[in-house]
């Protein structure tokens, strides 16, 4: 298995497939496995970040994400997009991103060796909780999540607020104080 941070090679289905630690260069493909990602999530049009953007956040003088990828042929197939985040309830913890894999490479392992390098990535590194979101129409990614031990939550629902609500509710609020 593969450990995290390190250069490694697997042979899955006769093909040998790389994985490591993202690097600059590699944001152009990341961004692109980022857009599959989201017509595949049924939201073609989400995706504002850009290859500069990605550079910038990830690359800058206090990182904001890492990414492990996997490499076919010179070709980035898959990733796992990660950063840090604290639980009040646990201490430090890993948020998961993104992990995708084009649908051509899908069902030969590339998914599980990037998700398991997360995986050992927060457990050497003392994380307490490794934590992401799953739509639940993907039954596959639950069934696959469930039987590796994740508890998919039924209960907790996910809030946010885009960068036009937040824009709203600040212009708001700073009439009112």
């Amino acid at each position: 298995m593969c450990k995290y941070g390190y250069f490694c090679t697997k042979m899955n289905n006769n093909m040998r497939v790389k994985f490591r630690k993202a690097k600059k260069a590699d944001m152009k493909s990341v961004l692109g496995l980022i857009n599959e990602l989201a017509i595949f999530e049924k939201e073609p049009d989400a995706v504002t970040v850009t290859e500069e953007i990605l550079i910038q956040d990830g690359f800058g003088g206090k990182p904001l994400f890492q990414v492990f990828v996997a490499v076919i042929e010179n070709e980035i197939v898959g990733m796992a997009l990660f950063y840090e985040r604290y639980s009040t309830w646990k201490g430090k913890a890993i948020h998961l991103e993104d992990l995708i894999v084009q649908e051509k490479h899908r069902k030969k392992g590339i998914g599980n060796t990037l998700y398991t390098m997360v995986l050992k990535y927060a457990y050497e590194n003392n994380f307490k909780r490794v934590a992401w979101e799953v739509l639940d129409w993907n039954t596959p990614a639950i069934n696959f999540y469930e039987s590796t031990g994740a508890v998919v939550f039924k209960e907790w629902r996910v809030a946010q607020m885009d960068q036009k609500s937040l824009e709203q509710f600040v212009n708001l609020e700073n009439e009112s104080i």
